[in-house]
Order: structure tokens, then sequence, then C-alpha cells
């Protein structure tokens, strides 16, 4: 095994046509390509190949050393910043692809959470680190049955992801044409006449052993409105007091109101006091299409431009309140609120396919590696 370390670089090499791999783009298992830095041509370990691996190898956070993803043809030729590392095999040997699908196993990463130190808060990995980790060796041919095996599953997983991107897109697409005033005589709204904001409030602490819905901001994912992370949580766990919501309500992320966190809650719970708990009022406003609504571009702009706090900021209530909207009559909302549900709706199945997939690759990726 090739181990070899990334690259350092000063502010004065910024700017340059060289793209370097960093810790935030190291995906679990794959590359994200967002917020590249760039810097001039510069010495040291060299380009990347397609089938290298790059690992994060020094931070903060235990469960991120380890983290690893696969160069394929699109990071072939970019460098690897310091606190990454870079893996090469004897193909001869073994697979690069199977030895990362292996690096994706509990049993890789439970291993390799025992033997890596830290130094005053880091945790550094070291190539011996790797090197005593044991790693089943079936013959090439099984490998590359167990890779085929996989990526069959992947190329599912990312048919699926498209499918739910192209569903957000015709959501978005109906949303904006059925919500068109143009040409229409619709009532003009403030925000704050449609609902009422919630401030119900509950100490989970109180209720030691009994399981919460808790929601946090770093739960509801930006943009899309869908909830990440989420389990059943025991009331001694949570800390301080929570909003209470309920189904229908539609929970706005206050704190850092640009990051555009907006979920329409499909249970009861609590969640945090960075969340407003917006409840609509009677024959004024349907729950989906509010939540919609305040995902929109304008709205967000809008309600972040009132933001007050240097390190926390959050968003207005009073300026929020008076942002206004063009509304259709109610009739009218039931009729977009059927077009939008169906949507809605086709994304659920989607989303639960999705999860389906995900089991279904680690429980291969288990037995794969069990013998």
């Amino acid at each position: 095994m090739q181990f070899d370390r990334g690259i350092s670089w000063s502010r004065k090499d910024e700017g340059g046509t060289i793209a370097v791999l960093r810790i935030p783009n190291i995906q679990e298992g794959h590359i994200n390509l967002d917020d590249l830095k760039h810097i001039s041509a510069k010495n040291g370990n060299g380009e990347l190949y397609k089938n290298d691996i790059v690992m994060v190898a020094s931070n903060g956070n235990p469960d991120l050393v380890g983290r690893s993803a696969l160069v394929t043809e699109k990071e072939k030729g970019m460098r690897f910043a310091s606190f990454l590392i870079r893996l090469r095999f004897d193909n001869t040997k073994l697979l690069s692809q199977y030895a990362h699908l292996f690096l994706l196993t509990p049993t890789f990463k439970r291993e390799l959470r025992r033997k890596i130190a830290t130094t005053s808060g880091i945790y550094n990995l070291k190539k011996e680190h790797i090197e005593k980790i044991k790693i089943p060796l079936p013959p090439l041919e099984i490998q590359k049955q167990i890779v085929e095996r996989l990526d069959k599953i992947v190329a599912a997983q990312k048919l699926n992801d498209g499918l739910i991107q192209k569903t957000d897109e015709l959501f978005q697409s109906l949303l904006h044409k059925e919500l068109n005033p143009s040409g229409k005589d619709w009532e003009m709204k403030k925000l704050g006449e449609v609902f009422e904001r919630i401030i119900e409030s509950l100490l989970p602490t109180r209720h030691p052993d009994k399981e919460f819905n808790f929601i946090g901001l770093e739960n509801i994912e930006s943009n899309t409105g869908q909830l990440v992370g989420v389990k059943p949580t025991v009331g001694k766990l949570i800390k301080s007091t929570k909003t209470v919501f309920r189904e229908n309500d539609v929970l706005y992320g206050k704190l850092r109101p640009y990051l555009n966190k907006v979920w329409l809650a499909d249970t009861n719970g609590i969640c945090s006091t960075d969340i407003w708990v917006l409840r609509t009022k009677k024959n004024a406003i349907s729950p989906l299409l509010l939540s919609a609504i305040l995902r929109q571009p304008q709205i967000v702009a809008k309600s972040s431009a009132s933001m007050a706090g240097a390190n926390l900021p959050r968003a207005n209530k009073d300026v929020f309140d008076k942002i206004t909207v063009s509304l259709p009559p109610v009739d009218e909302q039931k009729q977009i609120v059927e077009k939008l549900s169906a949507a809605r709706e086709y994304k659920t199945q989607l989303l639960a396919q999705k999860s389906k997939l995900k089991e279904l690759f680690n429980s291969v990726l288990s037995k794969s590696f069990s013998g």
C-alpha cells in the first residue's frame, strides 16, 4: 500500500488553475466538487489518478477521520490538501474498488477508531493504523464480483436520486406556475395574517423516560424541507426548554434564515427554540402551500435581510410577519394543493425507495466482507 500526505499552500498560492480537494469535498463514499479551492502549481505528491483513494487523516472530530472516497475520472489530475492522505494499492492483489468498499464497513471504522491517537484534541491517522487492520482477501475474480454487485446498487441509488431531483424541479415549476398572480385579482396578504406563531413550551427532562420526536435545525435539510438523522429521543437527553408542535404545523428555521430550513410537520413533537412553529389560520392558507411559499427565493431573501446578531443572526419576527404575498382564494388554493400533493406524494415514495436502497447496500456490504 502506498500512503501519501497532501500538500500545504499559503494565501499567495491561491487563485491558480490547480484544483485541490479538501476535507469538505470528501463525503462518505464519494467526492463533492462544490467549493473547490484552486491554487498555482506546486511541487508535492503529484496528481490524483483514477481509483486512488482519498481519506481524511486529521481532524478534531474522530468520526471524520477515516472518511474516504474513490477518485473517479472527474477528479483525475486534481491535488489533495494537507489533513488528507492518498492510498494506492497493488491491483494485481487487491483491487482499489474492493479496498474502498471495505473502508466503508463498520468493521474498518470500528478498528480504526480504536487505533487513531489524539494530540491536543486533534485525531491523527498514520500509515501503521491502516496496515494493522485485517481485510478479507478473496481471489481477484471474487473481488470483482463483489464490486460489480455493489456498483449495481449504487447505480440504482443514483437513478433514484435523479428522480428525486426531477420531482423537486417539477414541484417548484408547478408552484411558480400556479402562484403567478399575473392577470389575476388575488388578495395581498401579510404573512403574519395567515398563521399563528405557537409558543407552547415543554421541558423534556421532566419526562426523563418518555420518547420525543425532537427536531433540531440540523435535522431540517436546506431548500428541500426533508428531515435527516431524526430518531426518537428520551427526555433526559434533551436539555433546556423546547417548543411543542403538531402535525401540519410549519417549522421555520429563524437562525440563519438564508439556510432556508422549512419543514411541514407530518407528526407531533418538540423542536429547538431556534425554530418558529407556525400554525395556519382556518380558511387563510393551507399548511402545504405556506411551507412551499416560505421556501421561495424571494421570501428567503427578504427574511435574510432582516437578520440581527453578528455570531448567531436570526430573522426579525416583526419584519418577517409584514412580508406580503399574493394569495388565491381558498377554493383555488385547494386545487393548487391537489396538484402539489401529487408531486409531494411521489417524492415521498422515492425517499422511501432511497432508504430501502441504502439498507440494501449496507446489508450486501456487510455480507460481502463477512466471509
